[in-house]
Formats: C-alpha cells, structure tokens, sequence
C-alpha cells in the first residue's frame, strides 16, 4: 500500500497506531481493498520520495469501512455524486506492525530475482493498493532486515590533460596613413579670341589696284581660277587687229 511520507508516512501510523486508508479514488485499487480479509499483512511503501520503496509493515484490522472523506468538501477527495445513503468510496483500516531495520528501495527490490513479477516493479503500474504473493511478502520483509551491500565505488574519474596555453594573438600592424589626394589644378581659362582688325583705306584701295590690274592681263597671265569658282567680273571686248592700208 503507497502513500507519500510528507502526508502520512510510516511514522505517522506508528504514532497513531490504527488509520483508514482513505483517499483511494481508483477502481482497480478499491477492487483490490474489497478483496483483503482482516489479518492481512501489509507492505508500507513510501511513494513520490527519495528513493521510493517499503519502509515498514502493518496490518488489515477493518474492512468496509466508508471513506469518510468523499463527503468533504474541503477536502481534495471529495465526490459530489457520493451520498451517505450510497457511499461510493470504501477502504479498510490498517495498524502499525513495525519499521523496517534497512529501507528497502525500488533498486534493491529490481536487483532480487525472485521479485521480478512484483507488480510494483512492473512499468506504468501506478496503483497505491497492489496485490502482493506471500514469497514476495516474505523477501520483502527478509530484505528490510539485512544491511544492504554498499555500494560499489565509482570509477575513477581519469584526471583531465592540462590545457595547453594558447600562444598570444600577434598585434596587428597599425594602418598606414593614406597620403592626401593632390589638389587637380584649376583649368586654365581660355585665351578670347582676337577680333579682326577692321581692314584700313589704304587695304581696300590695294585690293581694288589689284582688280584692275587682273583686268588687263591676257588669260594666259592671269593665274588659274579656282575650280568651280566664276569670276564675276565682267570679260572685256575681244580686240581686233588693225589692217594696214594697201
């Protein structure tokens, strides 16, 4: 039968002497309380510790005794569809028989061959009221008083290589300045350009000997006209030779 030691442990029924095992709220495990008879032995285990397993025993000395705690509603196993006509939880009242000499664990219990079938000791068996053989009873209690082996010793830890300094970070060259960009050079302005100068009079009266001059020349001395280039000025008379008088 399990029950967590911060709320009613085997030292607690060994100062009360006699308790109902209330608070059972499965079906599987009030089936289990319905089939003990007065005089059962008991194996108190302590469940949700550290670790787990029997810390003593006891005995059935009341069956069908109402779960008085379904009426409560304080009370965190109160059930709202139990009435006192047609109670739906039942237990049975147990008496403090003794506290095991050696708490026996949950890992010294797997380590026994012969309780390899214990229903505690099955996965996901969860029930706080579990059926327990009389060789199963009997092992549990002959373990609970012998002194348990000790414990094998650990390994020794192989001690750890020291850490090797890592050698420390070269400093990094600093960065050489950039030289300045040089200024480009202002362009130069450009020089205006010169005006012409106005041709003189003496120029254009040149320029008009030169016309006439060109003027009385023969077309072989005349020099040679640009191609394409009509001369505007106008072609004298064709002269015709005197004949001598006869």
């Amino acid at each position: 039968m399990k029950s967590e030691p911060e709320a009613f442990g085997i030292a607690d029924l060994a100062r009360v002497k006699v308790e109902p095992w209330t608070g059972v709220r499965s079906y599987f495990a009030r089936a289990h309380m319905r089939a003990m008879a007065v005089g059962d032995p008991v194996l108190f285990h302590h469940s949700n510790a550290t670790p787990p397993g029997v810390a003593g025993l006891a005995r059935v000395v009341r069956t069908g005794v109402v779960d008085e705690t379904q009426f409560d509603p304080d009370s965190k196993y109160y059930d709202p569809k139990a009435t006192r006509d047609k109670p739906i939880w039942d237990c049975v009242e147990v008496e403090y028989v003794e506290t095991l000499p050696y708490f026996v664990s949950m890992d010294r219990l797997r380590a026994e061959p012969s309780l390899v079938d214990m229903l505690v000791l099955k996965r996901g068996m969860r029930l706080s009221v579990q059926p327990v053989t009389e060789a199963q009873y009997e092992t549990v209690v002959a373990l609970g008083h012998t002194q348990p082996p000790p414990p094998p010793p650990a390994p020794a830890k192989a001690p750890r290589a020291p850490k090797t300094a890592k050698a420390p970070k070269t400093a990094k060259a600093p960065k050489t300045a950039k030289a300045p960009k040089t200024a480009k050079a202002p362009k130069t302005a450009k020089a205006p350009k010169t005006a012409k100068a106005p041709k003189t009079a003496k120029a254009r009266k040149a320029s008009s000997t030169t016309k006439a001059a060109t003027r009385g020349r023969t077309p072989s001395e005349q020099p040679a006209a640009a191609p394409h280039a009509k001369s505007s000025a106008p072609r004298p008379p064709a002269s015709r030779p005197k004949r001598s008088p006869r």
